[in-house]
């Protein structure tokens, strides 16, 4: 896999990030393309290297970039909303379309976890996008925060945004905290998480209370049906307790054809490693569903110049 830092502007903000070519890419050649995004308090470092490392050995080109605020990209630290990721989303597909690598009319999108509500709330609002996969993710916020709580907490939880839209409203500033204090890990990924992330700098920094409020009014699953006929593939782990498998089923359920869901044999992201058999059956399907509808074998040569 060739990379190329890359950076672009978003609403303002420089944001940081990474083209992934294929080993065996020609100069002239248009390759189709893909941006595999991050979940909550992700990085291109991780999830979208990673996907990217297995895209480009089926010929795709692939962005990996982090949300503002995030790593090296621009942005107040700690501020995580999410509908100004699926703007970072739809401005990395602007940058990607200019690339002289790219097919501009073959771009498709992966979102993981709590990227996979973006990417599919961008593939709704932005018809630029000829297909995209949700893996992992939850899509009523609502519902899944209060899924995850008992009645009490989620009273207090009502109680704690209110306190911070005063004090946004009066101070300016959201305060910040521990950025799982709403958002608790189940034990699997929780164990992921602290061997895997949490040595990693940019994971782990305090987050502020308004991404709270910001989870509780996403619904993709109201925009799912204005994906098509823009292809869906929704895949989520049989045995995942962060985010659960009926959320994925439900969002299914709301999309119309064309579609495919795909039951992973893991839970949140035991299986995320490069070896791990389950992450490769993963990867498989992905370029099945790419292929059928981005195309890989139809790759644009450099056109010969008249003699």
């Amino acid at each position: 896999m060739q990379e190329r830092q890359i950076s672009f502007y978003s609403e303002g903000y420089k944001l940081d990030g990474t083209l992934y070519l294929p080993d065996d890419y020609q100069p002239g050649e248009k390759r189709p393309a893909i941006i595999p995004n991050s979940g909550y308090n992700g990085f291109n470092e991780f999830y979208p290297r990673l996907f990217a490392r297995n895209l480009t050995e089926a010929g795709y080109v692939c962005l990996g970039f982090d949300y503002r605020g995030f790593a090296n990209s621009e942005g107040p630290k700690g501020r995580v909303i999410l509908e100004e990721q699926v703007e970072d989303i739809k401005n990395a597909i602007t940058f990607l379309k200019i690339q002289e690598e790219v097919d501009p009319e073959r771009i498709g999108l992966i979102g993981w976890g709590m990227g996979a509500s973006n990417v599919v709330r961008a593939a709704a609002a932005d018809k630029r996008v000829k297909a995209v996969a949700a893996l992992n993710g939850f899509f009523n916020g609502e519902r899944w925060l209060k899924s995850i709580h008992s009645y009490v907490d989620w009273n207090n939880i009502l109680k704690t945004i209110e306190e911070d839209r005063i004090r946004r409203v009066t101070t300016g500033q959201s305060l910040l905290a521990d950025p799982f204090i709403h958002y608790p890990l189940d034990p699997a990924t929780e164990d992921y998480v602290n061997k895997e992330l949490a040595p990693l700098s940019p994971f782990g920094k305090q987050t502020a209370l308004q991404f709270t409020e910001s989870i509780i009014g996403m619904n993709a699953e109201k925009a799912v049906a204005d994906i098509s006929p823009t292809p869906l593939f929704v895949a989520h782990g049989k045995d995942n307790l962060l985010h659960p498998l009926d959320e994925s089923v439900s969002l299914y359920e709301s999309a119309r054809e064309p579609k495919q869901f795909y039951l992973i044999d893991g839970k949140h992201n035991d299986f995320m490693y490069h070896e791990h058999p389950v992450f490769q059956e993963l990867v498989g399907k992905l370029q099945e569903f790419f292929g059928d509808y981005l195309g890989t074998a139809a790759l644009a040569k450099p056109e010969k110049a008249c003699v």
